[in-house]
Formats: C-alpha cells, structure tokens, sequence
C-alpha cells in the first residue's frame, strides 16, 4: 500500500506487515469534515426501514453527511426525500425523528407550509405576492432509492450509480445478485431494533467488522457458532463463501438451540451458513437461515458513531409473538463486544505512538483496500 496522503507510510518490516493510515484520520475533525462532504453527502446511504414509513404522511428525520433530510410518504405513495431546511429563514421543518403529519409539512417558525410533494402551498400574506414561484421555492428534493426494504437516499447534485455501488457490493460479495434476493429482504418484519452510541471513528467500526482475526480474542459465542471464525478467517473476504455452523449448533442462537424456521428462498447450500456484507460507506448486512441482521451507521464526530441494528424474520414469525431473545442475543453481544474494542481502540489513535499508523497482519490485508477507496474519494 502506498502513500496517497502524508501521514500514510509503507511499512518496511515485512511483507507480512503493510501499513495502516495515521492516528489523524481518526481523530482529525478537518479530515471527518472532508469524510462527511467527499463520502457521506455524495455515496449512497442507507437511513430508514421502509416499513417504518407505510402510512401516507409519515415522516422520519435523517442524517447523511451534515444534512438534516426529512422522509414523507406522499398521499400519492410515493416516498419522498427533502432537505428539512425551510425556503424561508432556514429553520428546520422537522425537529421530532418521527411522526405523523396530518396534512402538510408546517415550518414552526414563519408557517411556510409545504405538500407531502414539497411544494410551496401556502403562508402568511403568500396572496399579496403573486410573484412568488411556488414550484421554485419548494422544498430541496433529495435523490432516494428502496432496496432490500431500506430507503437509500443520496444529496450529491449528480449521484453515483446505486447498481455499481450499493448492488455491485453485494455482488462483489456473494457473486451475484440472486445470492440475496433468494432471502427476501424487502418482505422480512422487524423483530428487534436497538441503536448503539459508540464513542470511536466510524473507520474504526468498518475495519473490525471486515475482520476475523479479533474474533477468538473476544468473539466466544459467536466462534461456538462459527468454528472457523475462531482461525481468525474473515469470511466476508472470499467471494461466495458463508462460514458454516459448526456440527453440533441447531441455529445461529446464543446457545446453538434452533431458531426460527428457514426463510423459503434460502437455498440448500446457503443453509446452515453466515454470510457478512460490507455496503461502504456505511452498511453491513448479515444473512443466516432463519433472519438477516442490517447494521446502519451515522457518524456524528471523528470519536462518536451511531450504529442502528436491526433484527429481521419472516413476518408470520414477527407476528406469532415467538421469544427472539435468544436469536437477537447472539449478535447484540457481538455489537457490544465489537464496539467496546473500538472504543478502546479510538483513544490509541491520538497517541503519538500511532501517529504513523499501526500495521496489518495478513488476514487483515484487505482492510488495506477499504483504506484505498477511502483516500480516493479524500483526494
């Protein structure tokens, strides 16, 4: 890996070894800024589950990037996107993360009131100014996509394709498309959500969860589970493979008991298996037999990222009312032990011990290619 940026330095210990960025690029708020403007409000980002957003007129506030986007069902059905920013003053339309509204979008403080499609219908004197373009002063639409169930939204004026980069990830993955479609994402129920406030770099989040070579140090449950996790195996690394359950393990449980019954379309050589998918910048999706596990990642500062997790199952097993305690457990210890490694890790990256960056072992020389991707979009 070479320099693309100072800071960043071969390492010339062996080829065992390659170089890692420099502590700044956790720590640095000019280089989070650079983050929040060059990826985060010109990539594709996940922000909401469609579901939560069924009934017309329901509305959720969001974050991509330092933009507040408020999402709106239309009376039309259409899910629609806008920067929650008034035309008016600029106050924020929007300050709950959710609700209902009953007719229109109303700016608190002046009462500019907008559709459910953003257009200027009415405000105070808006009469005595004819010249007023409505259309023209509506509210700034946002690019939006649903996928896999999830709404994906992007601010840049010209946004990438979501083929390339949001599909083209999975495909990358699993080898193609169909892998997880036979899952059935977009029609999965919501069993379990639960939001983690972690105090490190969202880089640092990305790198853990695109290796396994932590996972026998502090990954107990999971390798009772996952065997050859515990060899320190990264399966999201090799295209196609899902680490199987180990022999005597029922489910991907806490304790290896059966879980739910197996989505229809998995097929027979996708069962028993955990498949890990990293959707950059901010998505990682988890796929086994029986539910499919969405982490969604906010970052707030260079040291605090929320991370939304959601537990997925076929509806009639979300509606029965069944336990999930013991299929969610399994994967929240993970988050919770994931997220304590990397807030140990975040103050290590202001020491001047890291100011050159740490090193990459050779089941960790992957990560080197998501730090790649990274300097080229900071370019």
């Amino acid at each position: 890996m070479t320099a693309a940026t100072p800071g960043v330095t071969p390492s010339p210990i062996s080829t065992s070894l390659i170089s890692t960025l420099a502590g700044s690029y956790y720590t640095d708020p000019a280089i989070f800024a650079r983050e929040q403007e060059q990826i985060f409000e010109r990539s594709w980002t996940c922000v909401a589950l469609v579901a939560d957003l069924a009934a017309t007129g329901a509305f959720q506030k969001v974050q991509a990037g330092r933009e507040s986007v408020v999402l709106v069902r239309g009376r039309d059905g259409a899910l629609r996107a806008f920067l929650n920013v008034c035309r008016h003053r600029g106050a924020q339309l929007c300050t709950e993360e959710t609700g209902q509204l009953r007719r229109n979008l109303q700016c608190p403080y002046h009462a500019w009131t907008y559709d459910l499609s953003g257009k200027l219908v009415a405000a105070p004197n808006l009469t005595s100014m004819p010249d007023v373009d409505r259309d023209r002063y509506g509210l700034l639409p946002v690019h939006i996509r649903e996928w896999l169930g999830y709404v994906w939204i992007c601010l840049g004026d010209d946004p990438p394709s979501f083929e390339e980069d949001v599909i083209g990830e999975v495909v990358t993955r699993l080898g193609d498309v169909g892998s997880i479609e036979r899952y059935g994402v977009e029609d999965l129920a919501l069993g379990r959500r639960i939001r983690y406030d972690v105090a490190a770099n969202w880089k640092l989040i990305i790198e853990n969860f695109m290796e396994c070579y932590h996972c026998a140090t502090i990954h107990p449950e999971l390798t009772e589970v996952l065997p050859e996790f515990a060899e320190g195996y990264a399966a999201q690394f090799f295209v196609g493979h899902g680490a199987a359950f180990g022999g005597d393990i029922d489910g991907f449980t806490v304790d290896g008991s059966a879980g739910a019954d197996k989505l229809p379309g998995v097929s027979d050589d996708q069962d028993r298996r955990y498949y890990a998918i990293t959707i950059k910048p901010q998505v990682f999706v988890n796929l086994v037999p029986d539910h499919v596990i969405v982490h969604r990642m906010t970052p707030l500062a260079a040291d605090r990222t929320i991370v939304e997790c959601d537990w997925l199952f076929a509806p009639d097993v979300v509606a029965s009312g069944r336990d999930l305690d013991v299929s969610v457990e399994l994967f929240h210890r993970v988050n919770q032990q994931d997220f304590d490694a990397c807030e140990r890790t975040q103050p290590g990256m202001a020491s001047r011990a890291y100011r050159d960056g740490g090193v990459l072992v050779p089941s960790e020389h992957h990560i080197g290619e998501f730090h790649s991707w990274l300097q080229e979009r900071l370019a």
